[in-house]
């Protein structure tokens, strides 16, 4: 059996964090299970979050965003770790995808503007959202928050299946709540799910 490779991205600005402690055990079980593995953190990368002109005006990609791009088209699997911040993704991280999800990368209109391509078909998704409320409640007050990142931007791009966990009232949690989290993201990057 062929290992995956696998793109994870610390999408906190901040790697002081649970989401930094969550990666990095995913990232070490699955260099110990013997997959090939790509690390970025958002907040490591040197890039203007802003795209100014819309998709009229493609601005020059940054370094980091190039590496971004070539490591998604590398990898079988993408694992994308971030707090739930009002509902939806870091600002940053936002602006990673506003930046670097382009036509003719993530996907391609048609010409006669009815539908599109998917160019990154045959990739799987992980999606891992910390959350200081329940994820429950969190969606019966205010919808679903992971719909924007999991369907809306990778699904739109033919990345299938996406699977999302959310660890929730983690500004609460006891440190055998964080181990037991430590756990299970192991256990993820072991089987590179």
């Amino acid at each position: 059996m062929a290992h995956k490779k696998i793109f994870i991205l610390l999408g906190n600005p901040d790697k002081e964090t649970l989401g930094g402690a969550l990666v990095d055990a995913y990232e070490s079980e699955a260099l110990e299970s013997g997959y090939e593995v790509r690390r970025m953190n958002v907040g490591d990368m040197q890039f203007d979050p802003i795209l100014h002109r819309g998709y009229k005006v493609i601005q020059e990609l940054e370094p980091d965003l190039k590496t971004f791009q070539k490591n998604v088209a590398w990898a079988d699997h993408i694992v994308i770790v971030y707090p739930n911040w009002w509902c939806t993704m870091p600002a940053l991280l936002k602006g990673l995808f506003d930046r670097a999800w382009l036509p003719g990368f993530a996907f391609r209109f048609h010409k006669n503007k009815m539908g599109w391509d998917k160019l990154l078909r045959g990739k799987s998704a992980r999606i891992v959202i910390t959350a200081a409320s329940s994820g429950l409640i969190g969606r019966f007050l205010f919808g679903d928050f992971t719909n924007e990142l999991a369907r809306g931007t990778l699904g739109f791009a033919g990345i299938d299946p996406v699977r999302i966990t959310i660890f929730s009232f983690v500004e609460r949690s006891t440190k055998e709540k964080c181990t037991h989290w430590i756990k299970k993201m192991k256990k993820m990057g072991k089987s590179a799910r």
